[in-house]
């Protein structure tokens, strides 16, 4: 089974195509505005194909995408090139990235926050953001709390059958670890092919008229409490500002299925 983000990456935008980050775009822009960010160098850590950060970019922000796949990154930069923007993709682990000076915002969605799966680790990531921010510098990020795991997709198996596309999600959710198990099987249309055609490898699937390819990929996110978050970002030396359920300005509670922190660099 591949890493997680390798095979997935080339099919990753037309499965998530019901994600609306135009709105997502909208509720972060806002926020920053609200703290006077309105250009000026941001960095999003696991910055993926770049949606959002191409997004950021029209929006006149100077952009430095990092992400930890260099698969997703191929595709961040095609949108780079065919947006003519600016922006910079590093391919860095956000657990040890490294920036040539501080920035205005650091931002993080689509709960790449939870695929940080060792709260060590994470208060490293923490840290890394407080140390390259500017002076009161704003870090806006997003995750799923241990409820959406725990209550929400928990044991879940979730299907969609398209006509190039198709895929199985199978969530298991280890509560003594509060680690998501999520088994991702990926069948992709690759060419037409004779459906008896003898030469096919054990993951290739024929009808009589194309072949489907079959990727198998495994994510592993940890489910983080509200309080474990607020309590990471105390020692790391970030100063929290707001914790809202997500896309609202309504105060976050641990049964929300997504919350949005906002934090404030407070000295290094």
């Amino acid at each position: 089974m591949q890493e997680a983000y390798s095979n997935f990456a080339t099919c990753y935008d037309q499965l998530m195509d019901n994600i609306p980050y135009n709105e997502w775009f909208k509720y972060l822009h806002g926020l920053l505005k609200e703290h006077k960010i309105e250009d000026g160098i941001i960095a999003e850590l696991g910055c993926g194909t770049g949606n959002i950060t191409e997004l950021m970019a029209r929006a006149g922000y100077d952009m430095i995408g990092i992400d930890n796949s260099d698969a997703m990154l191929d595709i961040a930069n095609q949108k780079k090139s065919e947006n003519n923007s600016n922006s910079l993709y590093l391919l860095q682990d956000m657990r040890e990235f490294e920036l040539y000076g501080t920035v205005k915002a650091v931002i993080s969605l689509c709960d790449s926050i939870n695929y940080i799966t060792d709260s060590d680790d994470l208060l490293q990531v923490f840290k890394l953001v407080n140390n390259y921010l500017d002076p009161k510098g704003i870090f806006i990020f997003d995750f799923h709390p241990r409820y959406y795991y725990k209550e929400i997709v928990a044991d879940s198996t979730i299907a969609e059958d398209r006509d190039d596309i198709s895929f199985i999600w199978d969530n298991f959710y280890d509560e003594d670890e509060d680690i998501n198990e999520l088994a991702l099987s990926l069948f992709v249309k690759e060419a037409p092919q004779n459906a008896n055609n003898k030469g096919q490898s054990n993951n290739s699937y024929a009808t009589e008229d194309c072949l489907y390819r079959k990727y198998q990929e495994l994510h592993l996110q940890r489910g983080y409490t509200l309080e474990e978050i607020k309590e990471l970002i105390s020692i790391s030396g970030l100063e929290l500002i707001a914790a809202y359920d997500a896309f609202t300005k309504n105060e976050a509670t641990e049964d929300c299925e997504r919350i949005y922190i906002i934090a404030r660099e407070q000295g290094k």
